[in-house]
């Protein structure tokens, strides 16, 4: 990813350079016109990021990581949240829905949904429109062939009879409150539940990058890519410790 070869005997691309850009966007959340001229021309480095966006450089990466069974996979968790969206970033190509806008309490606005390992480490991420309920969220994050949980912990938000059969159908244990109006009566384990504050906390990780924790982005490529990278970094910084 970081080679410097330049095709046609142009001037080679510094990728670190153009990673450490790519980095200051999603840390300021700053329009990529104002990307500081150190990191080269803003235009070339958006490029560069698009390209490596579209390519499915940061999925690989991040799926590479959660697949490496380098931190405890056998207790995960499920959240979502809402975003906010800029009016800047309406306008894509595909309409919003394809684009994971929506309208809810919030406005215009994108859900995150998120799978987080014991380690509060995010797992698979997607989008959805704002207003989209956590039970399809759920399917989206638990699709992905990645290392299965031994014990899922989630609110209430996700206690639905099709999502407790599936996870018994995967021998999951479910950890989930019951809404207020479930008849059958199920129990909860309190004591483990209290650890899904990791998934809360992951968030709160995350929306430290300002490219994240208000959308900008007018694709949900470039949306997604920007969270990729952010819980990217998360991993690395917590297996460099």
């Amino acid at each position: 990813m970081l080679s410097v070869r330049a095709p046609n005997g142009r001037k080679p691309t510094d990728h670190r350079l153009v990673l450490d850009g790519v980095f200051w966007i999603a840390r300021t959340g700053a329009p990529w016109r104002d990307l500081p001229e150190e990191f080269g021309k803003w235009s070339s480095v958006y490029r560069q990021f698009r390209r490596w966006t579209l390519a499915g450089l940061w999925d690989q990466i991040l799926e590479a990581l959660t697949e490496s069974r380098i931190v405890p996979d056998a207790l995960q968790m499920v959240d979502s949240t809402v975003v906010r969206a800029h009016h800047q970033a309406a306008g894509a190509k595909r309409g919003t829905p394809r684009q994971g806008f929506g309208r809810s309490k919030g406005g215009f606005t994108t859900k995150i949904h998120l799978r987080v390992n014991a380690a509060g480490l995010p797992m698979p991420t997607d989008i959805t429109p704002g207003q989209t309920s956590d039970y399809l969220g759920f399917d989206l994050v638990m699709d992905d062939n990645l290392p299965e949980p031994s014990v899922l912990l989630a609110d209430k938000g996700y206690d639905a009879d099709s999502i407790r059969d599936e996870m018994r159908e995967r021998a999951i244990q479910p950890v989930i409150p019951m809404r207020k109006s479930r008849k059958k009566r199920v129990g909860v384990d309190r004591p483990l539940y209290r650890l899904r504050n990791l998934v809360e906390r992951c968030f709160n990780k995350l929306k430290n990058a300002r490219r994240v924790a208000t959308r900008y982005d007018k694709t949900a490529e470039s949306f997604l890519g920007f969270i990729d990278i952010t819980s990217i970094r998360l991993w690395l910084r917590h297996l460099s410790t």
